[in-house]
């Protein structure tokens, strides 16, 4: 009875740790708040609140600080508070840059043992481009030009960088399976290549590979707005490759296709930049993830488990606020055009790192599978308790993380407007309020809009060039 007690005992203090998913129901909460407060119009404090509560107060990040931390740097970018936005993607910075230098093999091992969300939020490579990417947009907001130039080519850096790291994540991905096929004594290689776990995870997430990639962890919007900027600031040479990058994306788009047209004929010293109006719509919400569950055939040379099963996140596609924005300048409409769909975007990336949720997944069933069968052999009475415990324990574990940066975009568009000579632009959603703006004396302006939800407060700053 004793040794019972002693099994009872570990299993509970293991489902304290391990057995819960308050990041879920953290996300769920949250997403209900924001949603309120957009529609409530009340600067979004309810929603600041319960993300700033969601921060530990620890030297070094940890759990989800870095996600709300995102989150944050997002809501005081939306309620226009600029400087507070870029001080919590400045703390967001430290922490994927922190996250970079630990080791995550160690991770690694905490997500087999117990459950993917254990481990700190690390980030996404798109969390870190996007987070320079607003940054770089705050700096313009405040004019302070050369900061935001220094935060474009960090969002570009980044992008330079993320397939490498993730050429690297793969290899440590593989010598980690090496590892755990040695150490268990296993049949782990054939548990994650097994066809019938590839057929289940089809039929229950049919959309997982169905969607057109783009470039490998390349955001066409960061590099379109990066090619504007530096139109702005005069540097062409510059602009004109990233507006090439962006065309060859986006070749549809004729807002970017005037945009590398005049920077060629400035390079050719045949125009000028001038007079001109970029409305950049930040449109929707981004995806959640959601929770799926499967019971899995494994190879561990016994039929003595009474659990065997895998907790996958899959991501849910939300919805945009508007399919466009019609401006109205002069006598003329014009419609806003997609850029960048972040949907893509991020099931780029998740795709990718989907082969390696899949295995730790696989491994940490395995193992637990593999410590039932240990003590059904071991034949006592208080062995087979002990048994029902690691299955009651497993089952209690078996969550996916769902945890994703929320307050992203569903996409991004723009329009390329000639300046009206009387500096009136009327902004106006499919079936929403119109808004009328007077653009300030300048020789050119960016007009940023952003839109959650349809009929949400329409948010709009105006950067003078």
């Amino acid at each position: 009875m004793k040794k019972v007690c002693v099994y009872a005992s570990v299993i509970v203090l293991l489902l304290v740790f391990g057995g819960c998913n308050a990041p879920k129901a953290h996300l769920l909460k949250f997403s209900d708040t924001f949603q309120t407060d957009c529609l409530k119009l009340n600067n979004y404090e309810k929603s600041t609140q319960f993300a700033q509560s969601k921060i530990s107060k620890s030297k070094n990040p940890k759990g989800e600080d870095l996600l709300w931390s995102m989150q944050l740097g997002c809501l005081e970018k939306i309620r226009q508070n600029y400087k507070q936005s870029n001080v919590y993607f400045d703390k967001s910075e430290d922490m994927l840059k922190f996250f970079d230098y630990q080791n995550k093999a160690l991770d690694s091992a905490a997500a087999i043992a117990v459950s993917e969300n254990i481990v700190p939020y690390l980030g996404e490579e798109y969390d870190g481009i996007m987070v320079n990417t607003y940054k770089a947009l705050n700096f313009m907001s405040l004019g302070e030009n050369e900061l935001a130039r220094v935060e474009f080519n960090r969002a570009l850096d980044r992008q330079r960088l993320a397939k490498e790291n993730f050429a690297q994540e793969i290899a440590k991905l593989k010598e980690g399976i090496d590892k755990e096929q040695e150490k268990e004594k296993s049949n782990v290689k054939e548990n994650i290549e097994n066809p019938e776990i590839k057929k289940l995870i089809a039929e229950r997430y049919p959309g997982l590979y169905e969607f057109k990639a783009y470039p490998d962890f390349v955001n066409p919007f960061t590099t379109y707005i990066a090619g504007v900027y530096f139109n702005l600031v005069g540097d062409h040479p510059k602009a004109d490759t990233f507006l090439k990058e962006s065309y060859g994306m986006v070749s549809d788009n004729e807002y970017i296709a005037q945009d590398l047209a005049i920077t060629e004929q400035i390079l050719d010293g045949e125009g000028e930049l001038k007079d001109t109006v970029w409305v950049i719509f930040e449109n929707g919400m981004g995806p959640i993830k959601e929770e799926f569950r499967i019971d899995i055939p494994l190879f561990v040379a016994t039929n003595k488990v009474k659990y065997v099963g895998i907790a996958l996140p899959k991501l849910k596609f939300r919805e945009q606020a508007y399919p466009y924005l019609s401006i109205a300048a002069g006598d003329r409409s014009y419609k806003t055009q997609l850029v960048a769909d972040m949907d893509r975007v991020i099931q780029t990336e998740f795709n990718k790192d989907f082969k390696g949720i899949l295995a730790r997944a696989i491994i940490s069933t395995t193992a637990k599978a593999i410590a039932q069968y240990a003590l059904e052999e071991e034949g006592s009475s208080a062995s087979s308790i002990a048994s029902v415990l690691v299955a009651v324990y497993s089952f209690a574990t078996t969550a996916a993380d769902v945890r994703i940066w929320t307050t992203l975009p569903k996409d991004f568009q723009v329009a390329r407007i000639p300046m009206p000579p009387d500096r009136l632009i009327t902004i106006e959603p499919p079936g929403g309020q119109p808004l009328q703006l007077e653009i300030p004396a300048c020789k050119n302006a960016l007009v940023y809009v952003k839109i959650p939800f349809a009929h949400a407060n329409l948010v709009c700053d105006v950067m003078k060039y």
